[in-house]
């Protein structure tokens, strides 16, 4: 298929660059590749429910991988645990998605100042989910992994070691202290 999923003139439509425009500024969403990533994963999953919808209800292939994208949906908390039809499933957003990453996730629980602080502290190995440490701000998070995200261990933010700027300051009191300026180098 190539590297590209679709031609320029369709990322160059009103309707599409809007949207892109609006996920940036909600979302601090990045690219319009990814944004592309996105919506192609969407259009993907919507096509594979609409062709199941229209199998038989009894049909075996739409009883065992409906119930299977059900499940996956519901594990990534795209869909709720009532909505138990492929309904909802042609009801996804792309918002739906983009709310499930990691990055939003970390700025809805009050872990960074803003969207754009969330994907720095990603970025820079501050944010773990579970035991495993991860640096990619589109990880989709899983509804049982939600409870296990925080700092890392080895973080400044979650009670690692101080980080190069606080070592610093504590180098300069401790040479004032005892007894030096802090400013002046030894004279030796």
């Amino acid at each position: 298929m190539g590297r590209h999923l679709r031609s320029q003139g369709v990322r160059m439509r009103r309707s599409v660059l809007m949207l892109s425009l609006s996920l940036l500024v909600s979302m601090a969403y990045v690219a319009s590749v990814s944004c592309g990533r996105v919506q192609y994963a969407l259009s993907r999953i919507r096509n594979a429910a609409r062709e199941l919808l229209t199998l038989d209800e009894k049909n075996p292939k739409r009883i065992f991988e409906g119930e299977a994208l059900l499940r996956r949906m519901k594990r990534y908390g795209l869909l709720d645990e009532g909505q138990d039809k492929l309904d909802y499933v042609l009801a996804l957003t792309v918002e739906n998605f983009l709310s499930r990453r990691l990055q939003t996730i970390v700025f809805k629980r009050g872990m960074a100042k803003s969207i754009h602080h969330a994907r720095v502290l990603i970025r820079q190995r501050h944010i773990r989910v579970g035991r495993q440490l991860v640096n990619v701000p589109s990880f989709m998070v899983r509804v049982e992994s939600e409870n296990h995200i925080g700092f890392s261990l080895t973080s400044p933010f979650g009670g690692g070691g101080p980080g190069r700027v606080k070592r610093k300051n504590q180098k300069a009191a401790a040479k004032k202290a005892a007894g030096g300026d802090g400013d002046e180098e030894d004279e030796e």
